[in-house]
Parts: structure tokens; C-alpha cells; sequence
């Protein structure tokens, strides 16, 4: 391990840093959540002697929601709009790692590897989880910045997953939720007839990884041949500058079998799997994300997906 000496050496003493890194402590941990401690080593390998003037860890994480043109562009000739563009800070924590002694310029780091520990708490408030979107994103990250005299500085970063845990075992989202609606086939005036559908599932609140058992009577009024379908759809809204933009995906799907004309099938708890998505992000003021359970093309039942 490199050691140091004093600053007066140093002066005019730029040297080479083969390698700055970062580290966490527990690489295996995939996120964190508010009021975890998060720490770790700064890594920096030197060829020669360096001068350094400071050593920073930096950790940030806001939301930003952005389209359009750039900030700065004004209404263009075609008639385009400006950008919108809305922040929302949730973490800032900036920490010295290395500083010369007070009244000195610099310190000089001897050739060989260094390790600077760092160590910081989240906010005990909760924290947004780490989303990223067509519109806009929830980022968090950990940076070190090496500054010395005479050279650009340089930097190393990583980012940091936060997660916001729901409780799904509240009463809100345990309550079973039931929707019964009706649906006219074809369109305008070259309509078939009505296919009625009642469905059902036991609770409103489901984690990733789960199976959403669902229960339906799907009767076929009309004279067509008709597929039960059911998906989850995902909805990102953003909002920027008095603005709203909206994203749709689906992100799972499931089938029944074909339903002749005059007909009824039941789904006696098909099972409708989550696959690993964004948990439902309602507490940001600018980005949102839900989920809806759909069928026969209708949004009927809203879910939550922690």
C-alpha cells in the first residue's frame, strides 16, 4: 500500500494515475432503501508521486422528466415547442476523503495502490425507487472526484439501486377488487352483438415474481367467434412544465380458449405471472408508474406491483 508525505514535496508534481475505482462494500446487495448505510473504498493506483488536492465522494439522486428540444433552444422555425423539463432532488451528500492539512496546498500520494473507506446514511425519509423511462428518469449514484493542480480532474462513478418497499399486506391492498362490464363487437353500425364479462381478483397489491389468479365469466353474446384475453399494462406518466406525457407497455399476458357464439367460459383462477418489473412508483411528483390488469382489450381492474 502507497503512503503519503508531505505537501512541499509535491508542488509542481503532477504523476500518473494508472487506476481510480469505486467499490461497495457488499457488491452482492442489489439495492438499497431509505435509512440503509452505504459504504465501501475509493481505489486509486499511482505510477509515480501525485499531487492531490482533494479527494470528494459525491452521492446524488433526483428525478427528471424531460422532452422536447433542449432547455436553451427557442421556438424554431417549423414551429416546435421548447423543452419541458422538471427535477426533483432526493439525495445529496458530498464527503472529503483527502485533504491536505490545513494551511497547505496539497498532499502527495506515493506510488502503489491506495484505499479511501467512505461510509453515508440514506435519508430516513422514503426514498423514490430507481426508475428509468422513455420521458424521464429516477437515478441515484456515487461518485468520486480526484482533484489535482495542473490537470483535468478525474472521476469514477456508480450507480446506486433504491428500492421503496410497499407493504401489500395493508387492508387497501388486500381488498378484493370486482369490476363487471359489458362490450359491444365490431364497430360503428356493423356491430355483432354484446360480450359480457365479470371478473374478479383477491387482492390489489401483488410483488414481482407472483401469480395473479384470476376469476372470470366470459359469455359470449355475440355471433362471432371471440379469445379471452387478460394482460398487465404498465402506464408511465410524466410531467414537465405544466405538461403530460404519457408511455403504455404491456409487460404480461395470458389466453383462454376460443368462445363459440351463444357461449360461456369460466376462469376459475387462471394464473396471470408478474415478471420483473418496476414496482409501482406513486410517490414522485413528476413520474409515475402503475399497472392495470386488462381484458377484451378494456382496462377493468388496477393493480399494484411491489
Amino acid at each position: 500500500m502507497g503512503g503519503e508525505a508531505g505537501s512541499t514535496a509535491a508542488l509542481g508534481s503532477e504523476g500518473r494515475v494508472k487506476s481510480l475505482g469505486l467499490v461497495f462494500e457488499d457488491e452482492r446487495k442489489g439495492c438499497y432503501s431509505s435509512g440503509e448505510t452505504v459504504a465501501g473504498h475509493v481505489l486509486l493506483e499511482a505510477t509515480e508521486p501525485v499531487a492531490l488536492r482533494l479527494l470528494l465522494l459525491e452521492a446524488q439522486g433526483r428525478a427528471t422528466a424531460t422532452w422536447g428540444p433542449s432547455a436553451s433552444a427557442r421556438i424554431s422555425a417549423s414551429g416546435a415547442a421548447p423543452a419541458a423539463a422538471s427535477e426533483v432532488e432526493y439525495l445529496n451528500v458530498c464527503l472529503s476523503l483527502r485533504e491536505p492539512p490545513a494551511g497547505e496546498a496539497v498532499i502527495l500520494l506515493q506510488p502503489g495502490k491506495h484505499e479511501f473507506p467512505f461510509r453515508f446514511q440514506l435519508p430516513s425519509e422514503p426514498l423514490v425507487t430507481s426508475f428509468t423511462g422513455k420521458y424521464g428518469s429516477i437515478q441515484y449514484c456515487v461518485k468520486a472526484v480526484l482533484e489535482r493542480p495542473k490537470v483535468p480532474d478525474q472521476s469514477v462513478k456508480r450507480e446506486l439501486q433504491v428500492v421503496s418497499h410497499v407493504d401489500v399486506n395493508t387492508p387497501a391492498l388486500l381488498t378484493p377488487v370486482l369490476k363487471t362490464q359489458e362490450k359491444m363487437v365490431g364497430c360503428w353500425f356493423f356491430t355483432s352483438g354484446p360480450v359480457s364479462l365479470s371478473a374478479k381478483i383477491e387482492r390489489k397489491g401483488y410483488c414481482n415474481g407472483e401469480a395473479i389468479p384470476i376469476y372470470a365469466e366470459i359469455e359470449n353474446c355475440s355471433s362471432r367467434l371471440i379469445v379471452p384475453k387478460a394482460a398487465i399494462f404498465q402506464t408511465q406518466t410524466y410531467l414537465a412544465s405544466g405538461k403530460t406525457k404519457t408511455v403504455h407497455h404491456m409487460v404480461a399476458n395470458v389466453r383462454g380458449n376460443h368462445i363459440a357464439s351463444g357461449s360461456t367460459d369460466i376462469w376459475n383462477g387462471k394464473t396471470l405471472k408478474i415478471p420483473p418489473v418496476t414496482p409501482s412508483i406513486l410517490d414522485c411528483c413528476i413520474i409515475r408508474v402503475d399497472y392495470s390488469l386488462a381484458s377484451l382489450e378494456a382496462s377493468f381492474l388496477e393493480t399494484m406491483l411491489t
